[in-house]
């Protein structure tokens, strides 16, 4: 693990090929992508990404895309562009770099994300909700954590995501993303900065962005933004997967990812 330039902390894996470089989503950590990565470092250079307030990099007293964007853009070489990957508020970030940073990326996958505001954030409101009643109290077990989520977050494999965020501070537990300003700028967090952006040309190299056949995230409905900004876009939904399509189909995913990169 190291820190980096941006303040950013990083993993490495794989020492020869080109560069691959992966963001997490809310709630995420670098490390959620080590299995993925992991089977890509035999041929790439794999950078697994804590993004801003997540994992083990910095806080900050605002969200922001752009600013989110441009620190992982200081990770980035116009000398050595990468393969950016990014699931959801990791792919709206990598989107936004590739906008704004094009000479730093050399393809771009989009996982799970499209380049719109969302509406409904009231389930992320409702996990935050609940972590943030546990935050600071008697670090007991893990078990006893579990317990005190189930009621308000019933889902065991999402239960089970958060907790990875869940650690020790001396006797008290507490969570490693900035909970309380990612709650209240969830709005941002749902968001697509267009205005912000402006009138950016179109991202121009290739981009393969990929759905859960079973979420709601990529529509068809998000398809000409997608095109408009992404022309060289191909779009690949795998099968009984939801938002997580990472996580909950680990072997296509990577078999998927595997050929755009290679």
């Amino acid at each position: 693990m190291a820190d980096t330039s941006s303040g950013l902390s990083t993993t490495e894996l794989g020492e020869q090929g080109s560069r691959v470089v992966f963001c997490h989503g809310l709630f995420g950590q670098g490390k959620n992508w080590t299995q993925v990565g992991k089977a890509l470092a035999e041929r790439h250079r794999v950078t697994l990404v804590d993004m801003p307030d997540h994992g083990r990099s910095p806080w900050s007293e605002r969200f922001d895309f752009l600013a989110v964007a441009d620190q992982v853009a200081s990770l980035l070489s116009a000398d050595d562009p990468v393969a950016l990957v990014g699931h959801s508020l990791g792919g709206k970030a990598a989107m936004v770099v590739a906008l704004r940073h094009p000479e730093l990326v050399e393809r771009l996958c989009v996982v799970d994300v499209s380049p719109v505001a969302y509406a409904n954030t009231g389930e992320f409101r409702g996990y935050m909700d609940a972590m943030l009643e546990l935050e600071g109290t008697p670090a007991g077990s893990r078990a006893e954590v579990d317990e005190a989520l189930a009621p308000h977050i019933p889902h065991p494999t999402v239960r089970a995501f958060l907790m990875q965020n869940l650690h020790r501070d001396h006797d008290r537990w507490t969570w490693r993303p900035n909970l309380e300003m990612l709650r209240r700028d969830l709005g941002v967090l749902g968001d697509w900065p267009a205005d912000r952006l402006g009138d950016v040309d179109p991202y121009e190299g290739s981009v393969l962005w990929i759905a859960g056949a079973s979420s709601s995230y990529v529509t068809d409905e998000y398809a000409p933004e997608m095109e408009r900004l992404f022309p060289k876009v191909r779009r690949v939904t795998i099968k009984d997967a939801g938002h997580w399509v990472h996580s909950e189909q680990p072997a296509v995913f990577t078999e998927v990812l595997r050929r755009f990169v290679d």
